[in-house]
């Protein structure tokens, strides 16, 4: 009897430890309400930071090595009553084989985050149906990360996810919340979920792939060899911005890469990248400071 009492509290112990997929640091910043030490603040950061590393988003087994780093920072501008008024940047990195290096991959600003959160309230996500802005909203970023991370591992990866993300966009667009609809602006969940989501956009998940799995992940073996992958595939994306100039998904993109493309080829082995450097210059110039400072 006491071996199978340990045997279960083993398997629990191992089902638990296995249990999420992301390992999210959570920052509640509420410096500009000027009423920051209030403990409200403290108990929600405590409280998301429990909610999303220990949700199960999806039905995969992640092992502890391979739980996605991310950060969400919640920068309250306003509290009135139960609601808040706030921006949240999402960041997400992604391994690299053979190295230690962590690469960024999701990097946004979402500006139109307005939510009502009573001190201690259950925090549960529903995957088909709306409970909270402050859920929907959190989540519905909790899939784009998972989306992207697997797109960056497998071509279309990551489609499950960026599926329940739309859904979690059309149960939420019934609500009175900034973000979730077409007129929201050009910055919107919506915009970012079509596009992913897009025939138009197929070739901007293709590059993520062949970016992280044939460039970035070969780096370690043959640096030249993976330069040239990571040149090859940012290349594509001036088909992309003739289509779609300027368009929000290629901007998340840059915001989260431009210093590491800055990075990989201004050292090692050179590769010849006057078409890309030039390229960069058109489709991304609010980072043209740094694509000057590359050389070739």
């Amino acid at each position: 009897m006491r071996n199978l009492v340990i045997l279960l509290c083993f398997c629990l112990s191992c089902a638990l430890s296995f249990a999420q997929e992301l390992n999210c640091t959570v920052i509640v910043n509420a410096q500009q309400t000027g009423d920051e030490n209030l403990k409200i603040f403290g108990n929600l950061e405590r409280q998301l930071t429990e909610f999303i590393n220990n949700t199960k988003w999806t039905k995969k087994t992640y092992a502890p090595q391979e739980l996605i780093n991310c950060s969400m920072n919640i920068i309250v501008t306003r509290l009135s009553g139960e609601t808040f008024n706030a921006t949240l940047q999402v960041q997400s990195s992604r391994p690299i084989y053979g190295s230690s290096y962590s690469s960024p991959i999701y990097n946004l600003n979402d500006e139109d985050f307005t939510f009502n959160y009573l001190e201690f309230q259950n925090l549960i996500y529903n995957p088909t149906q709306f409970s909270s802005n402050l859920i929907s909203v959190l989540a519905f970023h909790i899939y784009i990360i998972l989306g992207l991370d697997a797109d960056a591992y497998q071509q279309d990866g990551g489609q499950e996810h960026f599926k329940q993300a739309q859904t979690i966009l059309n149960y939420s667009q019934q609500e009175n919340f900034r973000g979730w609809k077409l007129e929201d602006g050009l910055q919107s969940r919506f915009v970012l979920i079509d596009n992913l989501l897009s025939p138009t956009f197929k070739t901007f998940r293709n590059i993520i792939y062949e970016y992280h799995r044939l460039g970035l992940d070969v780096m370690s073996e043959d640096p030249k060899q993976g330069k040239e992958q990571i040149a090859k595939s940012l290349v594509k994306f001036k088909d992309i911005n003739s289509s779609r100039p300027n368009s929000f998904l290629l901007r998340t993109f840059f915001d989260a890469k431009a210093t590491e493309i800055e990075q990989v080829f201004s050292d090692g082995p050179k590769v010849n990248i006057a078409t890309l450097k030039d390229m960069l210059q058109k489709i991304a110039p609010l980072h043209s400071t740094k694509w000057r400072n590359i050389t070739y």
